[in-house]
């Protein structure tokens, strides 16, 4: 997600609220950083970023 150009915003516990500044939504990602992500997570993430690359 870092390098379709969403940044990561404060958060606390193991999720993960990351944001990208043509989308308006904010994505919350369960997990740590370096944690496989589950197939569900990938389908959540894939529109948000495809959006963001039009």
């Amino acid at each position: 997600m870092r390098k379709a150009g969403f940044v990561e915003r404060s958060g606390k516990g193991s999720h993960r609220n990351l944001s990208h500044p043509k989308i308006a939504k904010t994505i919350n990602i369960s997990g740590s950083e370096g944690d496989d992500a589950r197939h569900y997570q990938e389908r959540a993430v894939r529109l948000p970023i495809e959006e963001a690359g039009k």
